[in-house]
C-alpha cells in the first residue's frame, strides 16, 4: 500500500523528475508530453507555478499552471502509471483550483485530447466544455487528435 502524498511547490531543479513522469503518463503516439525546454521555457514566465504530488519518496505526479490577468490555465498534468486511480490526479487539481483562488483569478481553463479519460476527472471537479480544436495534436507517426477545452468559474 503506497504511503501518502504531499503536495509541494516544484522549481526548476524538480524539471528532470517531472520529464520522467511526463514519458510515463503521456502515451507518445498522442503528441501531449512536452520537452524539457518547453517546460524550463514556461516555468521563467510570470504568473507559472509548478505543484507536485510526492509519494513514498517520489514523484507520483504534477501541475503545471499559469495566471494572466485575471485568468488562470491548467498547463499540463500527470500522474504516473502506478499512482493512477489513487486519487493523486485529483488532490493536484484541486490544489491548482485553490492557488487559482487564491490568487483571485475568475476562470480556470484547461484542453484536453478528445478521449482522455482525465475528462471525467475534470467535469466531477466543475469544468465545461467550452470549445474544440480540430486535429491540434500531432502523433508520432503524424496522426491528429482533437483537442478540447474545458473552464470553470473560480468562486
Amino acid at each position: 500500500m503506497p504511503g501518502p502524498v504531499t503536495l509541494r511547490v516544484g522549481s526548476v531543479a524538480d524539471l528532470d523528475a517531472v520529464s520522467i513522469v511526463m514519458r510515463e503518463a503521456f502515451d507518445a503516439r498522442f503528441g501531449e508530453a512536452w520537452t524539457s525546454a518547453q517546460c524550463l521555457g514556461m516555468l521563467s514566465l510570470p504568473g507559472v507555478w509548478l505543484t507536485l504530488a510526492e509519494q513514498d519518496e517520489g514523484l507520483a505526479g504534477f501541475a503545471l499552471s499559469r495566471a494572466v490577468m485575471d485568468e488562470g490555465e491548467l498547463l499540463l498534468i500527470a500522474t504516473r502509471p502506478a499512482a493512477q486511480g489513487r486519487g493523486v490526479g485529483g488532490m493536484l487539481l484541486r490544489s491548482v483550483i485553490d492557488e487559482a483562488r487564491r490568487r483571485t483569478l475568475s476562470r480556470l481553463h484547461l484542453e484536453v485530447r478528445a478521449g482522455n479519460a482525465a475528462v471525467e476527472l475534470y467535469k466531477r471537479e466543475g469544468f465545461a466544455k467550452v470549445g474544440e480544436r480540430p486535429r491540434y495534436y500531432r502523433g508520432q507517426a503524424g496522426e491528429a487528435f482533437d483537442a478540447h477545452s474545458y473552464a470553470r468559474t473560480i468562486p
